[in-house]
C-alpha cells in the first residue's frame, strides 16, 4: 500500500511540477515578454515628445532668424536717417529703438505719445532725435508711409525777438549756442548779421536767416530741408518752435 501510494505521489508531484511549469511559462509569457514591450512603447512615446519639441524649437529659431534678417535689412535707413547716424547720436541703432518701442506697445500710440515715450520712458533726452525716432518707428511698423520727393520736405519756423539783430546773430555763434541749442551743429557758411548755413547731425540742412525789424527787434527764420515726409515736417516745426522760444526767453531775460 505504501508502494502504491508512492507512484501516485510521484504522479501527483509530476503533475504539480508540470502545472507549475506551465503556469510559470504563462506567467513568463505575460510578465517577462509583456513588460519589455510596454517599456519599449513607453520609451518610444517619451522619445517622440522631445522630438516634436526639438522640431518646433528649430522651426521657431529658423523663423526668428528669417525675421531678424529681414528686419535688419528693413531698418538700415528710416526717416531718411541711417542706423549708424542714429547710433552715433543716441548710442543705439534702429534695431534697438524699434525693439524697445515694441516692448512698450508703442504701435498703439499716436505720434506725440511715441515721442514722449522715447524721451521720458526710454530716457533719450534729445527732443529732436526723439521725434525722428518716433517717425522712423511709425514708418517701420506701417503706421506712416514715407513720401519723400527728390529734395525731401522742408519745415519753416520764425520768431520775433526783442533784441537788435547783432545780438540775435551773436547768440548763434560758436560757444554761445549751448545755452539754448543742446545738439551739436556744424556751421558750414555764415554771413554776419545775415545768415547761417548749418548741417544738422542727421545730415539735413538748416538755413538760418536774420532780419532787423526796426527799433530793438529782430526776426530769426529757420528752414530745415531734406526731411523724409510730412510727419517729420510737423515734428521739426514743433522742435524748432520750442527751441526758438527758449532762445527768445534767454535773450529777453524772461
Amino acid at each position: 500500500m505504501t508502494k502504491e501510494a508512492r507512484p501516485r505521489t510521484r504522479s501527483a508531484r509530476a503533475a504539480t511540477v508540470q502545472n507549475k511549469t506551465r503556469g510559470g511559462a504563462a506567467q513568463t509569457a505575460t510578465g517577462t515578454v509583456a513588460r519589455p514591450i510596454a517599456r519599449k512603447q513607453a520609451t518610444t512615446k517619451r522619445a517622440t515628445v522631445p522630438a516634436k519639441k526639438v522640431a518646433a524649437t528649430a522651426a521657431r529659431k529658423s523663423s526668428t532668424a528669417t525675421v531678424a534678417k529681414s528686419t535688419t535689412e528693413l531698418i538700415a535707413t528710416l526717416a531718411g536717417i541711417s542706423t549708424s547716424a542714429v547710433a552715433a547720436a543716441t548710442g543705439h541703432g534702429w534695431n534697438y529703438w524699434l525693439k524697445a518701442l515694441d516692448r512698450l506697445d508703442a504701435a498703439k500710440l499716436p505720434h506725440k505719445e511715441i515721442a514722449r515715450t522715447i524721451y521720458e520712458t526710454l530716457g533719450l533726452r534729445k527732443s529732436w532725435w526723439a521725434q525722428m525716432i518716433a517717425v522712423g518707428y511709425e514708418q517701420a511698423r506701417g503706421l506712416r508711409k514715407p513720401r519723400q520727393g527728390a529734395l525731401g520736405f522742408a519745415a519753416s519756423v520764425s520768431r520775433t525777438i526783442a533784441v537788435p539783430v547783432s545780438a540775435l546773430y551773436s547768440a548763434w555763434e560758436e560757444g554761445r549756442r549751448g545755452d539754448w541749442l543742446p545738439d551739436a551743429v556744424e556751421v558750414r557758411r555764415a554771413t554776419k548779421n545775415k545768415s547761417m548755413r548749418i548741417t544738422w547731425p542727421d545730415g539735413s540742412g538748416v538755413d538760418v536767416n536774420f532780419y532787423a525789424k526796426g527799433g530793438e527787434k529782430a526776426v530769426v527764420a529757420i528752414e530745415q530741408t531734406k526731411l523724409p515726409d510730412e510727419g517729420a515736417v510737423e515734428a521739426v516745426k514743433q522742435l524748432w518752435g520750442a527751441t526758438l522760444d527758449r532762445l527768445k526767453s534767454t535773450l529777453e531775460g524772461r
